[in-house]
């Protein structure tokens, strides 16, 4: 059960209308306040750094893509939290945005469970309460747990290659790549793939 937050506004970055419109009830639904732009340019026009608020920010845009955005706002000073959209053949294009710092990353059409997930984390860093960090020692406990192969398959996903690319880069099936990243998550404590980057950020 997520929280619901009535003051917590949630900007909405995405030049499909129908996926905008989507997003915009579901999170009215759960008591964000959201305001929904086609552009990064138009969302800039209105921006008000003073404001806390997150973004659900759609990497591929017309004009300033997603990226640049990003890139601006860091540049800018904005501490906003930044979780990302992505089509399914842009994962590598999200590992980017997340080792950039955005909170995480949501391969579209995204579950509703993600979604609510990901903008709870934001809200967490938002009123000061971020994730807790993972020690260097801590970390390097865990990734003592893994394999050589589980290491390479890493390597191989925090470059944002799929699991067919691995695959072929490691010379296995994509059946051992899956069973090799479920072993990863396990030992490593991180339930997906943007919790592996942030671990490593």
């Amino acid at each position: 059960m997520h929280a619901v937050h009535e003051s917590f506004p949630v900007y909405v970055v995405e030049d499909n209308p129908s996926v905008a419109k989507s997003l915009c009830a579901l999170l009215s639904a759960h008591g964000f306040r959201t305001t929904a732009f086609r552009s990064a340019e138009k969302f800039l026009e209105k921006f008000d750094p003073a404001q806390k608020a997150s973004l659900l920010l759609d990497l591929r845009l017309p004009g300033m893509s997603g990226m640049e955005l990003q890139a601006h706002l860091k540049a800018r000073g904005s501490r906003m939290p930044i979780v990302v959209l992505t089509a399914h053949g842009d994962v590598p294009l999200a590992v980017t945005a997340v080792k950039a710092g955005a909170v995480d990353f949501i391969e579209k059409p995204g579950s509703e469970e993600h979604i609510l997930a990901a903008l709870e984390l934001a809200h967490k860093i938002l009123t000061s309460r971020p994730e807790p960090v993972v020690s260097e020692g801590e970390l390097s406990e865990r990734l003592r747990r893994l394999t050589v192969r589980e290491r390479e398959v890493v390597d191989q996903l925090l470059l944002g290659k799929t699991n067919k690319q691995i695959a072929e880069a490691l010379g296995i099936s994509q059946r051992t790549v899956e069973i090799h990243r479920a072993r990863i998550r396990e030992k490593l404590e991180v339930r997906g793939l943007s919790d592996l980057i942030r671990l490593f950020r």
